[in-house]
């Protein structure tokens, strides 16, 4: 699954102004905020992390809250050098969406996390590339050759494997190394399984590339 946008930006995220305030420019009723989330951007990350689809992000531009959200969830997140990622809670008033807080420390560590998060520092492309929030910055003119690349390569490719390795990659996040072994031993089974298991034995065997079928 190739994700991206048309026009200069990823994803300037949620129109906090107009979703929090009622028609007369009043504050939302107690609570709101608590029951929508779930249904909304709450809703939308965790299926990112947990479907076995691989998923790449093409961002350019500006990501913003949920924007940075969803190209932290992706497998493969490929940046161009325009791209500006930010956290934009704590210059607002309010407080981390959209698993951010927990996206972040994982992928650049708590400190980087924390400046962000709290003091509010915007990331460009080449930066993150640098921390290790995107797989690569690229020209603005290659980033959707790139990022087609990438997709091409993973849709290509054993994809029932691929699907069990991304989820024992977001499983082992919570995981004991026991519980990530018995993990693994159930993956193997399944993936040992897949006509594509015997095509890659079969290509080895032969030395030649594996076509797999998805199967």
């Amino acid at each position: 699954m190739l994700l991206t946008a048309t026009g200069e930006h990823f994803c300037s995220g949620f129109d906090i102004v107009s979703r929090n305030s009622g028609g007369n420019g009043e504050q939302p009723r107690v609570g709101s905020i608590h029951r929508r989330l779930p249904g909304q951007a709450h809703r939308l990350v965790p299926v990112l992390l947990e479907t076995q689809t691989p998923i790449v992000a093409a961002v350019r531009g500006w990501a913003v809250g949920i924007g940075l959200a969803i190209a932290l969830a992706a497998d493969v997140t490929v940046a161009s050098h325009t791209a500006q990622f930010w956290a934009p809670y704590g210059a607002r008033g309010f407080t981390p969406d959209g698993g951010a807080s927990w996206l972040l420390p994982r992928r650049v560590g708590e400190v980087r996390a924390r400046r962000m998060l709290m003091l509010g520092q915007r990331v460009d492309g080449k930066t993150a590339a640098g921390w290790g929030m995107v797989e690569r910055c690229v020209p603005d003119d290659e980033l959707d050759a790139r990022a087609e690349q990438v997709a091409a390569i993973l849709a290509s490719g054993a994809t029932v494997a691929l699907g069990l390795t991304k989820w024992l990659l977001h499983a082992g996040r919570g995981a004991s190394l026991e519980a990530q072994l018995r993990d693994e031993a159930f993956a193997m089974e399944l993936s040992s399984r897949s006509e594509d298991f015997r095509e890659g034995l079969a290509a080895f065997t032969q030395k030649r590339p594996a076509e797999f079928t998805g199967r």
